[in-house]
């Protein structure tokens, strides 16, 4: 294709989305911004050429953005992101966008990017409850509003469990490509998972597997699939090389990419109350004696289940009273490591701050993987 085709990332975080574009060889990502310091520090640190700011996309009109960082119109082929969910909370009609309206939403300003940059494609990703935000008629307004810019769009339900990652994860994915009618295309599973969508039963826009595609397609990742290579940790014990004794499985092998030194295995130091509760853990929080906790979801203090994939990770995934997230073996936690390797990142991507950003960073993180089928999709369209 020549010359890698130029990436914007707005509300761009640790950068595990547009990691997963540059995975294919074919894209560079060459601006990002976000308002937290230490996401920006380690999307810093995975891409080295891209211009990074620091700020509130709602004061960075795109004229300034353009002049800031060098990126005009017609430098930019793919503008990535996902606005916070709180951006949605009062898209309106579309109205001509203007550029100085302070009642701009968070969706609008990145509307406004589109608008500005005019890209091949765009991809804007969110959660799966948007889809009923305002009884449908939010993610109506939002197609109305790229279509009025000039772009063919449409949305998916994807769950990255359908394509090789080891966790069941649902995001929403709208995708918009510039003075085209041809239909968008999403990416086709890979993997076959059958489990229930956050998303209203039988809705036409979800992506699924079913039961006969378990004949042609590769089974999902399970969680011990991704993680078994890694050493046994007791709570509050680190570790720093892979287990030597068994053979990485393919997915496995992938993550460490040739990694020597291990990083971030390092286990919670549990409390011996947690201890003793964790010893007692199942697959939920019924599983526990009667009295031993006194209130919890009822997945807190349970273990994720070893030959499946993962349930959703959430930013608390080091501690069992917040959600599933103790070993299927092992009397502890999952570590830092193995919530990456749920995520789908390679052992040698770069985390930058103290352990608890670091854990909200990663459970936070759009996985690199669906990065990577989403741009290989993109680019079967060029």
């Amino acid at each position: 294709m020549g010359q890698r085709l130029k990436i914007i990332d707005l509300f761009c975080g640790t950068g595990g989305f547009s990691a997963g574009f540059e995975t294919t060889g074919e894209f560079e990502v060459r601006a990002g911004i976000d308002l937290l310091e230490d996401r920006l520090r380690t999307f810093k640190a995975n891409h080295k050429h891209a211009y990074v700011i620091e700020g509130d996309i709602q004061q960075w009109l795109p004229i300034k953005f353009c002049k800031t960082t060098g990126l005009a119109p017609g430098d930019v082929d793919v503008l990535i992101g996902g606005p916070p969910c709180q951006g949605f909370s009062s898209v309106r009609p579309f109205r001509s966008l203007n550029m100085e309206d302070p009642r701009n939403t968070l969706f609008e300003s990145f509307a406004l990017f589109v608008q500005f940059y005019l890209p091949t494609f765009f991809v804007m990703e969110n959660v799966v409850g948007l889809i009923s935000h305002n009884k449908g008629k939010t993610i109506q307004q939002i197609v109305k509003t790229f279509e009025a810019i000039g772009y063919c769009t449409d949305w998916r339900v994807l769950n990255a469990v359908h394509y090789g990652l080891p966790q069941r994860r649902e995001r929403v994915v709208v995708v918009g490509r510039f003075g085209n009618k041809k239909e968008v295309i999403f990416p086709e599973p890979t993997h076959y998972f059958e489990g229930r969508s956050m998303a209203p039963i039988n809705h036409n826009k979800v992506v699924r597997t079913y039961p006969l595609m378990q004949y042609i397609l590769a089974p999902a990742v399970t969680v011990m699939e991704a993680i078994h290579d890694l050493p046994e940790l007791r709570s509050g014990e680190k570790k720093t090389q892979y287990r030597s004794d068994i053979s990485p499985s393919p997915y496995e092998v992938e993550r460490r990419n040739n990694t020597e030194q291990l990083t971030l295995h390092e286990a919670t130091a549990h409390t011996e109350k947690m201890l003793k509760v964790i010893k007692c853990a199942g697959a939920n929080i019924f599983s526990l004696p009667p009295g031993m906790v006194t209130s919890g979801f009822s997945t807190s203090y349970s273990r994720i289940e070893p030959d499946q994939p993962s349930v959703t990770l959430t930013v608390n995934f080091v501690h069992p009273g917040s959600n599933k997230c103790i070993h299927p073996y092992q009397d502890r936690a999952l570590t830092p490591r193995e919530g990456a390797r749920l995520q789908g990142f390679d052992d040698d991507y770069i985390f930058v701050g103290n352990r608890s950003q670091i854990v909200k960073q990663i459970g936070n993180a759009v996985p690199p993987l669906l990065g990577r089928v989403i741009a290989t999709a993109l680019l079967a369209q060029w």
